[in-house]
């Protein structure tokens, strides 16, 4: 009895189940994609002037791809990166080696952008399986810079380290813990088969903010941060100006101590693999 049970469900899986013969009947068409990657990320800003790479941090993204043709593509994806930078990098420059500010940030980004390929992009066809593309969009992002003090981790933003919410500054308001970014770059991909693709990408970021860095104006007068209760400095006035480590105080309140004028960007490089969703279709008959 038990034999001739399976023996009807072995039947019963040659008879339906799709072979690559009967696949051959129809056309393959690819969907789209879903990806995963793993590279780095980097910023570019106020503590980092001259587009010096040191020390890039983790980044990771996921993504779906829908082609809307073998050159064009609509792309969702959601991006991580951990960027920070430090002056102590600034050997060029003395006042900002001096100025001793660092930080670092955890930025969550959600994009929408465009795909356009250079060739021809087919998985599972020999001349179509490979080719360089540009990528743009628009996205929006999270960030919240932080730094140590004394070995302890304090957020920047809650302190304003340049007025922000001090009476004394009454234009000066907090910045808030989103932004927008243009993405734009490049990449290559090249389908292993006609299931799977691996690639590479560089991404850069234009921003709406200047403030990824928690730096952007000038210094301000010591008395924008009150004394805790005990009467010890709070942590607003150690990190507002932390040249008092390297030597003698540079924060002469209205001193430069960024540069408002230029908006915050940062980059990721990212490998990526991803997996096509197919579908099949019966030719159309001529």
């Amino acid at each position: 009895m038990t034999r001739n049970i399976l023996a009807v469900i072995i039947l019963l899986i040659t008879t339906f189940s799709p072979t690559s013969e009967s696949f051959g009947q129809y056309a393959i068409h690819q969907e789209g994609e879903f990806g995963v990657g793993l590279g780095a990320g980097h910023y570019f800003g106020d503590l980092n002037t001259r587009a010096k790479f040191k020390r890039p941090k983790i980044a990771a993204n996921i993504f779906f791809r829908k082609n809307l043709s073998n050159y064009i593509a609509v792309r969702v994806a959601a991006t991580y990166a951990r960027l920070g930078y430090s002056d102590i990098y600034n050997n060029y420059n003395e006042f900002m080696h001096r100025r001793n500010l660092s930080f670092n940030s955890n930025v969550w980004e959600l994009s929408l952008q465009g795909d356009f390929n250079f060739f021809r992009f087919m998985p599972g066809e020999p001349t179509a399986n490979f080719t360089p593309y540009i990528t743009f969009g628009v996205g929006a992002f999270s960030y919240d810079p932080f730094a140590y003090l004394q070995d302890r981790k304090v957020y920047l933003r809650a302190l304003g380290t340049e007025g922000q919410g001090s009476p004394l500054y009454p234009d000066r308001k907090p910045y808030g813990s989103t932004a927008f970014s243009i993405p734009f770059g490049v990449g290559i991909k090249y389908a292993i088969n006609e299931r799977i693709n691996v690639g590479f990408e560089v991404l850069h970021r234009f921003t709406n903010t200047d403030y990824l860095d928690d730096v952007s104006k000038t210094y301000v007068d010591p008395a924008a941060f009150p004394p805790k209760p005990d009467g010890s400095p709070s942590d607003a006035l150690l990190l507002s100006d932390r040249s008092y480590e390297l030597g003698d105080l540079i924060g002469i309140p209205g001193r430069q101590r960024g540069i408002s004028k230029q908006k915050d960007q940062f980059a990721t490089a990212i490998l990526f693999i991803s997996f096509n969703l197919q579908s099949y279709k019966c030719p159309t008959a001529k």
